[in-house]
This record gives C-alpha cells, sequence and structure tokens, in this order.
C-alpha cells in the first residue's frame, strides 16, 4: 500500500541516483555525492542528459553551500530559524543526499530521554543474559557513528539540558563510551549531526556555551520576496495535491498569492508596497501555514464543493492560521480586513468569506 509520505530518499531516488552517475567532482569519504551535487540536489538542476532535478528548497545559494560545507568538517550543523522555514525538509534532504538515509533521528521533546542519545537495553535479554552486546539497543545516534551517516535531532532546544548534554562528548571526541561494557564506540568517517532549532524556542531550553561551539550555525530566513514564497508554496501545493489524491483543481495562482500577500503583511506589520502599517498578530504566519491553509481550502473544494477552490474555502483555514489569541487576534484581523483587504480591487469575495468567519 502507497505511504502517504516517503523518506525524501526514496521519493527522489531517481534524482539521486541520476545526480551520482554524472558526478564527477570529489567526495568526502562515505558520502553519496559530492558537496556541489548535494548543493544541486537541494536548489535544483539541469543534468547534461536533460534530467530535470527539481528544487527542494527555494532561497540563497550560498547559505546552502554553507551548510552542506559545514557537513564536510568535523563541526556539527545547527540549521536555526523561526517556525516554518524548512529546517526540518532541509535537514531530512541533506541526510537523504549525503548519506542516503535520513531516517537516524532523534525528535526534540521536554520527555526525551538520555537513551535517545546514547543507547538504551533490552530488559529481557538483560535479565536473562547480562549487560553484553545483544541486551544493548543503540540509539540512531550511536547507529550514524558506526555506519558513517549523518543523525538528524529536530528541535535540539526542546531537549532537556542534561541530553544535550551527552552530545558535548560525541561531538568533540567522536566517540561514545559504554561503561557497562567497558567498550566505546568510534565514529567512523561520515558521521556528523544535523540539528534543528526554532529562534522563538530559545529560552525552552538554552544551549549551553560548550554545546554550541560543536556546531556551526545556519540561519535559514523566511522567504525574501512575495514571488518566491508564492512559488514554495504553489509546489509544495501541487506535490501534496498529487499525494493526497484530491480530485480538485490546483488554485490559481491569483489565489496563492491572496494568501501568501496577506500573510506576509501581518508577519511582518506593514503592507508589501509599504504604504501602510499593520498590527501582526500573536501567531508565526509561516510558509508552512500558507501551505497547510491552501491543502485545507483545496480539500474543501475537493469533497465540500465543486472541486474548484473559492475564498469561501480559504477563509476558515486563515481564521485557524491567523487567530491564535482569541481576545487580541480577532481585532487585528478584523481591522487588517476593513482598512487593508476591503479596499483592494478583486479581494471583496474574500473580504466577505472572512468577515463571515469572523461573525
Amino acid at each position: 500500500m502507497p505511504a502517504l509520505r516517503s523518506h525524501a530518499e526514496t521519493a527522489y531516488a531517481a534524482e539521486l541516483t541520476a545526480l551520482a552517475a554524472h558526478d564527477e567532482r570529489p567526495r568526502p569519504p562515505r558520502w553519496n555525492l559530492s558537496p556541489w551535487a548535494v548543493t544541486d540536489y537541494l536548489l535544483g538542476t539541469k543534468l547534461a542528459d536533460g534530467t530535470v532535478i527539481s528544487p527542494k528548497y527555494i532561497g540563497d545559494r550560498r547559505t546552502m553551500e554553507i551548510a552542506v560545507a559545514t557537513l564536510a568538517t568535523d563541526r556539527a550543523l545547527l540549521l536555526l530559524g523561526v517556525p516554518g522555514t524548512a529546517k526540518s525538509w532541509v535537514s531530512e534532504h541533506l541526510a537523504a543526499a549525503i548519506s542516503g538515509d535520513s531516517t537516524l533521528l532523534v525528535q526534540g521533546t521536554a520527555g526525551t530521554s538520555e537513551e535517545s542519545m546514547r543507547y538504551g537495553w533490552n530488559y529481557a535479554r538483560l535479565l536473562a543474559e547480562g549487560p553484553g552486546e545483544n541486551a544493548l539497543v543503540p540509539s540512531p545516534v550511536m547507529r550514524s557513528m558506526r555506519d558513517g551517516k549523518i543523525c538528524r535531532i529536530e528541535e535540539l532546544t526542546r531537549l532537556p539540558s542534561d541530553v544535550q548534554d551527552t552530545l558535548i562528548t560525541i561531538l568533540s571526541e567522536k566517540t561514545l563510551p559504554i561503561p557497562e561494557l567497558g567498550q566505546e564506540v568510534l565514529a567512523v568517517q561520515g558521521f556528523n549531526v544535523i540539528a534543528t532549532a526554532n529562534n522563538r524556542d530559545r529560552g525552552v531550553n538554552e544551549l549551553s556555551s560548550a554545546l554550541q561551539r560543536r556546531f556551526n550555525v545556519v540561519v535559514l530566513p523566511v522567504p525574501a520576496s512575495l514571488a518566491e514564497e508564492v512559488e514554495i508554496v504553489q509546489q509544495r501545493v501541487a506535490s501534496m495535491s498529487k499525494t493526497l489524491s484530491l480530485p480538485a483543481e490546483l488554485p490559481a495562482l491569483q489565489e496563492i498569492q491572496r494568501v501568501v500577500a496577506i500573510f506576509r503583511e501581518l508577519r511582518q506589520g506593514a503592507t508589501e508596497d509599504g504604504k501602510s502599517k499593520v498590527k501582526s498578530p500573536s501567531g508565526s504566519l509561516s510558509t508552512a501555514e500558507a501551505i497547510s491553509v491552501m491543502t485545507q481550502g483545496l480539500t474543501l473544494a475537493a469533497h465540500f464543493g465543486d472541486g474548484t477552490l473559492k475564498a469561501a474555502d480559504l477563509a476558515s483555514g486563515m481564521m485557524g492560521a491567523i487567530i491564535k489569541d482569541p481576545v487580541q487576534d480577532p481585532t487585528v484581523f478584523r481591522e487588517y480586513l476593513e482598512t487593508v483587504i476591503k479596499e483592494r480591487d478583486g479581494w471583496k469575495d474574500l473580504y466577505r468569506a472572512c468577515r463571515d468567519q469572523l461573525g
């Protein structure tokens, strides 16, 4: 049965194979592609035989070059940014292109234990056989060290401080001690770590200065222009529509432009032309949320409409994304509706739909 979402190395296997076949540049030890080819995989290119490599990240090439170059050194990579700037997406595709395996993943939460970073035990075997390698349950970090692959750590600043600190020895000494067995795991060439962290969560569990020094930080910015953000949303909505087999027409470019423009203006506190200031709601209004609004609207149109996306299909999703604080955000958005959206030519349908949702 088809998976709802395949891992990057599976979904883009044909592109990775084509890139490897044409890649004549030097590769670091145990890398499937050269750093140049990894960057081409992320940003998209056209190969000599006409094979088109689709862009996975739309943005500055130099930013991606710095991220890829970091992973070719002995320093770990920390992708930092506000919510919705494709940190996890970039992390997954980097691991897929470099190691051919994006599944060595530790998800950071307040409840993530030290075992997730080091190792655990199969207690049935431990009781039956005593401490030994057969009773050891390796973490994704340990497996990536043994196999010389990239390990991904999501939401690093959400990990408890003591769990974060287990990374210090791993990243500096490239070794993971197993004192119960009197052994250690030495990282082989190709091993490295990609971590992600949210700008807004810096105060959850701040990184110690010792751990910060082990990372090279690359900040993933919000899309620089309206056109760039629209392209990202358009690409991802088309991909998700295909995956979900939605029986609906893809949204018109104008609809995507309107949603993205609203999110950008509320996010930055000013209209795109810079002529008017607007109040910002409490939510982040990221590109990822714009994608979610468009996908939800398309689903409503497909299953409860005539298959064509309309303003009313978008309005409910926009309310959920924009109104996080039930006291302040409705007032902020109502003011934006009356002073900005109402005055724009061709936006009356969206104005009425949003006003009806606000009540």
